[in-house]
């Protein structure tokens, strides 16, 4: 094996699915706060009440009626209340990571426990105490954060009284929110990222059928004011600390044309541009690509800008590039090809691989196939800071948990990330998703675990919150101290 003598090793999470704790040390409530638990066959649902005070629900995906605030209601259960009670169990956790010997670890800081609201003038010093205790914990066991400014976790009074990022306004609130944090933490944090898979608006238009055209409209004018936000964040990093490190993070689409029929292939190409590349291009280049303004006219989009967003895209351009990567797609012209069935997969089923019980393609050599497209379009340092997979996990009588079937995943991808290493890839870091059970974002359960270590917590809330270790626990410990010889 070929990985670099520093090469970073570690796991990925983030706040609204570990830390619980949603309205303690001055924390404001977020719009995952308002979303429930649901299954791979029931949706979550986000929970409101309308301008007349009457509850009601509708999925994560559709808009609220008109005048309707996300509010809490008796009778939900609100996975993201408690989470894996990370919020007063991480020197627990960390000790555990460390003992796997953890290199990084990936995280995301909770604009809402900085910013209650996201408009104050002043930050919330409880939330800027606990993450500080949470970093100096990290450098205790010389283990390097990885931390995410924004992953899903909107403060709910700007989305619903604001308008969320369709408003310019949030432009200038993510800019002082990100200033805060780097002052505060400068010397404590080196790497961070501004938005956790910034595609994912651009992405619903692949996952929704039938998905109007007014909702990728406000995707991209989405898109555009993160893109500016992102820009200025990363400008005022290097000027608070030269040695920060910033960098993108993308939701890894990996496609292929299903047959070498020139419309698959053609079709394949567009759908790499829009799904992956339009954003990569623009935070990386600074500048909007070429294949942009022909995306426009298609979805007959006029953005709304200003003179000086183009100078801030230009000169905050990121440092390095990151992405999840959880498996492959096929996408084809041809109507009646059978489809892949799975919470946020679309497109064509591929006979070449098989499939998870959530529907997902296991395909470890996408892996290496994205980083060579990645690194050879972009020329900047690669973190693959997702990637694992979820399953059904059993605690066994004497407390052990029997994973092969993770350990095998993993094994597998590691195999392809070394592979585009020798291939001539700069890949400096590997953070595996969900390192510790957590929240599943797209189903709210327990259930789908992707762990190294077992969370006692079930679907509906019960459960002891222990913390137990599965056989994959010593496997990535060895393979963390071999960097990566011993598989």
């Amino acid at each position: 094996m070929t990985f670099p003598k520093d090469f970073m090793w570690g796991g990925a999470t983030a706040a609204n699915q570990i830390e619980g704790a949603w309205n303690i040390g001055g924390k404001g409530m977020t719009i995952t706060d308002a979303a429930t638990a649901g299954t791979v066959s029931e949706p979550r649902y986000i929970t409101y009440k309308t301008e007349d005070g009457e509850p009601g629900k509708t999925t994560i995906f559709n808009q609220l009626p008109k005048g309707a605030k996300r509010a809490v209601i008796d009778g939900y259960y609100y996975p993201s209340h408690e989470g894996i009670d990370f919020y007063n169990r991480y020197k627990e956790d960390i000790k555990l990571f460390a003992e796997m010997g953890f290199k990084i670890f990936r995280m995301s800081i909770s604009w809402s426990r900085i910013f209650p609201k996201g408009i104050e003038e002043k930050p919330n010093q409880e939330g800027l105490d606990f993450y500080r205790k949470v970093f100096e914990e990290l450098k205790k066991y010389d283990i390097e954060p990885l931390v995410t400014l924004f992953h899903y976790d909107m403060p709910v009074y700007l989305e619903d009284e604001l308008g969320g990022w369709s408003n310019r306004e949030l432009i200038d609130l993510f800019e002082k929110y990100s200033e805060v944090v780097f002052k505060e933490y400068k010397g404590l944090v080196k790497y961070w990222l501004t938005f956790n898979e910034i595609n994912s608006s651009l992405l619903m238009r692949t996952f929704i059928p039938n998905y109007p055209n007014e909702m990728v409209c406000k995707a991209m004018q989405i898109l555009h004011n993160q893109f500016v936000a992102s820009a200025r964040a990363v400008r005022i990093a290097h000027e608070v600390d030269s040695n920060m490190v910033v960098g993108a993070m993308l939701g890894g689409v990996c496609n292929y044309p299903l047959t070498c029929n020139p419309d698959d292939v053609l079709y394949c190409q567009k759908h790499w541009q829009e799904d992956c590349y339009y954003c990569m291009d623009t935070m990386a280049r600074g500048e909007y690509p070429y294949y942009a303004q022909r995306l426009w006219k298609e979805y007959d989009m006029v953005l709304d800008t200003e003179e000086q967003d183009f100078i801030d895209l230009k000169e905050g351009k990121v440092d390095m590039i990151t992405f999840s990567y959880y498996s492959s797609g096929c996408v084809t012209k041809d109507e009646s090809a059978e489809k892949a069935k799975g919470n946020f997969t679309s497109g064509a089923k591929n006979p070449y691989l098989k499939y998870s019980e959530w529907g997902w393609s296991i395909d470890a050599q996408g892996l290496r196939y994205i980083l060579n497209e990645l690194y050879g379009r972009y020329q900047l340092p690669l973190m693959v800071v997702e990637n694992g997979l979820g399953a059904i996990d059993k605690l066994e009588e004497d407390n052990t948990i029997h994973d092969p079937y993770r350990i095998e995943y993993t094994k597998e991808h590691i195999k392809a990330m070394n592979d585009a290493i020798e291939d001539g890839v700069n890949l400096i870091a590997y953070t595996y998703w969900g390192c510790i059970d957590l929240v599943s974002a797209s189903t709210g359960e327990m259930k789908k675990r992707y762990g190294f270590i077992y969370v006692d917590r079930n679907n509906d809330g019960s459960g002891t919150l222990k913390r137990y270790k599965k056989d994959s626990f010593d496997w990535y410990k060895n393979v963390i101290k071999s960097n990566g010889e011993e598989l």
